[in-house]
């Protein structure tokens, strides 16, 4: 971890992120994230005596046997899951125009959906990516886990510059063995990711959350203005008073995010689209009242 920040004010940062999250967890999705996704399936839970109507292909025979009468076996569902965030720490996701980064916001959304998840007592992982793995946390229960998390998406300084999906996706599903819920947050500012997904969404129940800058949506009308590409460094003058150059603008933007939606769509997955001069929350209650309705 990087130690560019004093370490009182790290935490200082992590306390404040905190109490935010956790108390908009607890207020408003507290039971939509338990709502919203399956257990990895039915579980053993114990062996009683048979009731009229019970479905005879449940009968313990063992027991029956022994008892001279029929048993038979309950099941429960299996709450406890692994909640797995892919989060973007490339050079794009350190941009913003109105009063924070889009890696701020993206650590703001990593918080709500750890909390939401280990208040379900499910586990917590992370996978932080550019063109390379940048770090790893395997995933674990608790509060404390859930704040050297958020400690390390407000601190960590990625080494590399650009952006490769495919790498964190074949990684993931390399070692993470077990079905997890995967969140892939970025500006999905690449390409070439579409195998690796399809593999990845076999595998996990996985949704992607596409956030973005408006400004990277809608060139506002200033003139001749530097463009700067801060993953490849390349610098192009634009004139954005040219209606024609801020709709090709918008249509380029329109494009790649219609492109990358089709994909999560032809794997059976979702993705939702954020600014980050909006509220993530209606965005993410519509998701799991969504969620919820398909179960």
């Amino acid at each position: 971890m990087s130690t560019n920040i004093d370490t009182s004010e790290i935490l200082k940062k992590v306390r404040t992120i905190e109490l935010k999250t956790r108390g908009i967890t607890n207020h408003i999705f507290a039971g939509e994230y338990h709502s919203a996704f399956k257990g990895r399936g039915m579980s053993f839970s114990e062996v009683r005596e048979y009731q009229y109507g019970d479905d005879i292909r449940n009968i313990d025979w063992n027991v029956t046997a022994r008892a001279k009468k029929p048993f038979i076996k309950t099941f429960e569902e299996e709450r406890e899951l692994t909640l797995m965030l892919l989060v973007d720490v490339s050079k794009s996701a350190f941009f913003g125009t109105k009063g924070q980064f889009k890696s701020e916001y993206i650590t703001e959304l990593c918080a709500v959906l750890a909390f939401s998840a280990i208040k379900n007592n499910d586990k917590v992982g992370l996978i932080l990516f550019t063109d390379q793995i940048e770090l790893f946390i395997p995933p674990k229960k608790g509060k404390y886990h859930i704040l050297r998390i958020i400690r390390e998406l407000i601190n960590f300084r990625p080494t590399s510059k650009g952006t490769n999906l495919a790498e964190a996706l074949k990684f993931f599903s390399n070692v993470v063995k077990k079905r997890s819920i995967a969140f892939i947050l970025s500006d999905f500012m690449c390409d070439n990711f579409k195998e690796p997904l399809s593999v990845a969404c076999k595998k996990h129940d996985l949704t992607g959350i596409h956030i973005y800058d408006n400004v990277e949506q809608h060139l506002p009308d200033i003139g001749m203005a530097r463009l700067f590409d801060a993953e490849t460094g390349k610098v192009r003058w634009v004139d954005t008073s040219d209606k024609k150059v801020r709709d090709t603008f918008f249509e380029v933007f329109e494009s790649n995010r219609s492109k990358v939606k089709s994909q999560f769509v032809k794997n059976g997955s979702d993705l939702m689209s954020m600014s980050i001069e909006d509220s993530y929350i209606k965005t993410l209650r519509q998701f799991f009242k969504r969620r919820e309705l398909k179960r």
